[in-house]
């Protein structure tokens, strides 16, 4: 048995490649239009885990989704959550659950799945602003 992927569903394909590729640093390995299932399959994964992937779905006809909390989160290893998290907040990304112990931070996507970013290693020494930034919002 191999994991393949995980699949979200998005509405918004153009805002979703943003958020995954520009801001959270994944990379587009291909691309599925389907004009018959009227919808598009794009493959993510972090840069050198190919194996990981993310499959995002996006169905041509409007859908109203739910959060889906009950999917619980995608997670991802980062070198320095810091700079991570610095990254996707100096890109408008609200960081609902900062760093505050070094070693983990939650954010969500623009169709609220939720993100969790883990430190790579031990966690690293509390940091300001982080260490003692509030929560925001669930995760």
């Amino acid at each position: 048995m191999k994991y393949l992927h995980t699949m979200v569903r998005v509405t918004d394909v153009d805002a979703s490649l943003d958020f995954y590729c520009n801001q959270l640093g994944l990379v587009e390995l291909r691309r599925h239009d389907s004009e018959q299932g009227r919808f598009t399959l794009i493959f993510l994964a972090a840069p050198g885990d190919e194996d990981a992937q993310v499959e995002l779905t996006h169905n041509w006809d409007p859908e109203e989704y739910d959060e889906g909390r009950n999917f619980g989160h995608l997670a991802y290893q980062v070198d320095d959550i810091y700079a991570s998290c610095q990254k996707l907040k100096d890109a408008g990304v609200t960081i609902n659950r900062p760093p505050r112990d070094g070693r983990m931070a939650f954010v969500r996507s623009p169709d609220n799945i939720s993100i969790e970013l883990l430190q790579k290693g031990d966690a690293l020494p509390a940091q300001e602003p982080w260490a003692s930034m509030p929560s925001v919002g669930h995760w």
